[in-house]
């Protein structure tokens, strides 16, 4: 599979599981070649996305492959590119489960399987601003708040994920966005109930013992096979 076709693949897959919204967002994949990024194009929606509607760009958000618009969030993917060797793909999406989380401040725990992927500690934040990410320095400051973690919540904005593969990225977005609605379910009913809203989750040695047991190599792996089965059930 190429990269744009990886690419397409991942877009087509976000979007059939809460992480559309209209044409924004983005998925890219690190060109194996070179420093030059893979990159969702512009003006289409996730669902839409086939290799001849993904781009290369260049550092500096220069187009060097393919006919499609750039986003222009693009320094999103390169600043975490460039900073992080490890990173072979990122995901920038609106869920609207993320977003609204993220605005109520409080810290993510894993009150269900996903949410052991990003705690402890406390899922990495970027709150400098909720405007787009469309300078190479505000880049550079998502990377920074990024650190080396699997993702972040943009403050007013969505979420990033990073992964080593297209599969790992997606998966992880996919996750967080759940992770983000299961625990606003529970803030929404412990206004009903005598407990707090973060009161229940795992402890931080059980979170990280599921992590491992839920989240290896080969659970993985089968679940973006399923991903990728069900967007056409009868291949």
């Amino acid at each position: 599979m190429t990269p744009a076709e990886e690419v397409a693949l991942g877009c087509r897959v976000l979007a059939a599981h809460g992480n559309a919204d209209l044409v924004w967002g983005h998925l890219s994949r690190r060109d194996p070649g070179g420093s030059d990024v893979w990159l969702k194009a512009a003006g289409y929606g996730m669902e839409e996305i086939t290799a001849d509607r993904v781009v290369r760009v260049d550092h500096g958000g220069r187009r060097t492959g393919g006919s499609g618009r750039v986003h222009l969030e693009y320094p999103i993917h390169t600043a975490i590119m460039a900073a992080r060797p490890d990173v072979g793909a990122v995901v920038h999406s609106h869920g609207e489960s993320a977003v609204a989380f993220a605005a109520t401040g409080l810290p993510l725990r894993p009150v269900g399987h996903e949410g052991t992927l990003f705690w402890p500690p406390d899922i990495a934040r970027f709150t400098l601003t909720g405007d787009l990410i469309h300078t190479p320095e505000r880049g550079e400051s998502v990377a920074t708040a990024l650190g080396d973690r699997n993702a972040l919540l943009l403050h007013r904005h969505g979420l990033v994920t990073v992964g080593p593969d297209v599969p790992t990225a997606v998966l992880t977005a996919i996750f967080l966005e759940k992770a983000c609605r299961m625990q606003l379910t529970v803030a929404a009913t412990a206004t009903h109930a005598p407990y707090a809203p973060e009161a229940d989750h795992f402890d931080p040695d059980e979170a990280l013992a599921k992590r491992d047991r839920c989240y290896g190599p080969r659970q993985l792996a089968d679940a973006w096979a399923y991903l990728v089965r069900s967007l056409d059930p009868h291949t």
